[in-house]
């Protein structure tokens, strides 16, 4: 491995770090020699994903952690600080989608249940502004730090029926795009903010919209298939490579950008 491509020992906090995503990127990172900090608000899936990577590395703490609650995200960095002496990397792998912040295919725009429609948003946006914040100010005060946050390709492509979540995921790669070029105007060009628009994955929240209790796929599975020239569902661990690239230095005059990782869905007319 290259000098621009080594990540060993950079603390690396993320958030949503017990979910299929977050999870699979810590184990990856911990491969890579880093440190690994993982926040999740579900105690018990935060235990059990501890026990998980502990067993594999010894360089991984956990806390139990609300992205939304402002207060607990600093008490929390101040704890890491503590512990490692400092926070290179920040990934906002928390977010979510709810039922009531879907369109089903019998309902129109006019059935969104609203208050569902501001949790997702307000998960799915100041979840990830609030941590930025926090450790981003962290990385400011030292003029170094990366912060990735993760975009969806519902914001590429209108994906009928998640208008919650296409919306609020929208807003972060406004927000991605925004906090970058203030890092990069106001703290130097050693703090960069890019994101990953992951395609379309099998995980717990999407499973049964796109699997049947069979594994074949659903008519919605099959529409995205269809629409994806690799012809494939993506897998968590293909995320990996790209992360590292801009968590490294070989990305250092990257910022400010959202990569597609869909095998080509974003890219494909369908003609």
């Amino acid at each position: 491995m290259t000098d621009d491509l080594n990540i060993s020992n950079k603390v690396c906090v993320i958030t949503g770090g017990s979910g299929v995503l977050g999870g699979t990127i810590a184990k990856y990172l911990l491969e890579c020699n880093a440190k690994v900090v993982i926040l999740d608000f579900d105690q018990e899936r935060l235990e059990s994903k501890l026990i998980e990577l502990k067993e594999f590395d010894n360089n991984v703490i956990g806390y139990i952690c609300d992205v939304l609650d402002n207060t607990k995200v600093k008490e929390i960095s101040e704890k890491i600080i503590s512990h490692w002496g400092k926070v290179d990397v920040l990934l906002n792998a928390a977010g979510g989608n709810m039922p009531g912040a879907t369109i089903a295919e019998d309902q129109t725009i006019f059935d969104l249940k609203l208050d569902d429609f501001k949790k997702v948003s307000d998960l799915n946006l100041n979840g990830t502004l609030i941590p930025s914040l926090v450790f981003g100010k962290i990385m400011a005060e030292i003029g170094k730090g990366v912060i990735i946050n993760y975009s969806s390709m519902a914001v590429f492509r209108t994906i009928t029926r998640v208008v919650g979540y296409s919306v609020s995921k929208a807003a972060v790669t406004n927000l991605t795009e925004w906090m970058a070029t203030e890092f990069a105007l106001k703290f130097g060009d050693k703090l960069r903010v890019n994101a990953i628009a992951p395609g379309f994955f099998i995980g717990n929240q999407n499973r049964k919209l796109l699997l049947n209790d069979d594994g074949t796929y659903t008519e919605r599975g099959n529409k995205i298939i269809a629409n994806t020239p690799m012809k494939r569902f993506g897998e968590a661990e293909e995320l990996n490579g790209v992360i590292h690239w801009l968590i490294s230095d070989a990305a250092s005059f990257v910022t400010g950008v959202v990569v597609p990782i869909d095998g080509g869905f974003n890219v494909f007319s369908g003609v």
